[in-house]
């Protein structure tokens, strides 16, 4: 089973990242060969900085590789390092549907939140399309959000097999049903575009603000806290808990005398912790920026191993050869 997976560096990798996508990505990767890429490409849409976007890239690197990645088991690179993939995006265009793209939730909501409209955003399904396809990706790992776009790489890939032969594998979404998305701290979706995010290795001061003002609702500290599947600090406080801390959490909130505060300060607690190994593997692999360099380099070199095979046989399909 060849799974694909990969994650914008748009911005500092944040909780919400790791629960709903790196962790369960990670876990899959134990169960076959896996080909997991920084999008830089994609990142294009938002950024228009190169030092940042720069930047970004090897804050993804690290935490990937802090959070547990092993590149021994799994192909890990940067997306432009494999430019077959754009060659790739532009032939799938032509066998994309207009309406399709029309019709994209995330292009809608992009929209909405007051980003400039242009044809990167609105292509960009096809060059998703393109990631998944140029290495034969069969299981995608992706969080709700994103499984319309793993659809929409399924029609295209039909699309292009019924009209050239059959080139591509058809991928399957793997969403897990035990991964939740996470709240931010403002209660809507946690994402680095609405800036309510706590991140995976900011200091603890930075997380303390953040914590400290997750939104709750107006209950006095006496009474017994109600509607507790909505409350955001016991929804955070879940994942990086025990099943019986958050149990004994939440009992404390429903019998009262225990407020949001005192529940703000566990959560912030246990967030330290359970993040504090990855905290020391991330300060190691930052003293050897070498060996992550190297890391990059190597996936790139399998993958494109893997995207020119695809390609010689998209090219022979179309006539390009």
């Amino acid at each position: 089973m060849r799974i694909l997976s990969g994650i914008q560096p748009s911005g500092k990798l944040h909780i919400g990242n790791y629960f709903g996508m790196m962790r369960p990505a990670l876990e899959l990767a134990q169960k076959g060969e896996a080909f997991y890429f920084i999008a830089d490409y994609h990142a294009l849409t938002s950024i228009s900085n190169p030092d940042e976007l720069r930047a970004n890239v090897l804050d993804v690197a690290l935490d990937f590789l802090a959070c547990g990645l092993d590149p021994d088991r799994t192909v890990f690179y940067r997306q432009s390092d494999v430019p077959q993939v754009t060659e790739l995006t532009w032939i799938l265009a032509n066998v994309t549907p207009l309406p399709m793209l029309e019709n994209a939730h995330s292009y809608k909501d992009k929209i909405a939140q007051g980003l400039r409209p242009n044809t990167g955003l609105f292509t960009y399904p096809v060059l998703m399309a393109a990631d998944i396809l140029i290495v034969q990706g069969e299981r995608v790992p992706v969080g709700r959000d994103q499984k319309q776009h793993v659809e929409m790489t399924r029609d295209i890939a039909g699309a292009f097999n019924r009209q050239f032969g059959e080139v591509f594998t058809i991928p399957e979404s793997d969403i897990r049903p035990d991964v939740a998305t996470l709240p931010g701290i403002d209660g809507r979706k946690m994402s680095k575009s609405y800036n309510n995010t706590i991140e995976i290795f900011g200091d603890e001061k930075a997380a303390r603000k953040k914590v400290m003002s997750v939104v709750t609702d107006s209950q006095p500290v006496e009474a017994p806290k109600t509607d507790l599947d909505k409350n955001i600090p016991l929804q955070l406080y879940k994942v990086v808990a025990t099943p019986d801390k958050a149990r004994e959490l939440q009992a404390k909130l429903a019998a009262g005398g225990f407020g949001y505060g005192d529940a703000k300060k566990e959560l912030l607690t246990t967030l330290m912790d359970y993040f504090a190994p990855f905290r020391k593997k991330r300060e190691e692999l930052v003293k050897n920026l070498d060996y992550v360099h190297e890391t990059l380099r190597k996936g790139a070199e399998r993958a494109n191993a893997v995207a020119n095979e695809t390609m010689e046989r998209v090219r022979k399909a179309v006539g390009l050869r």
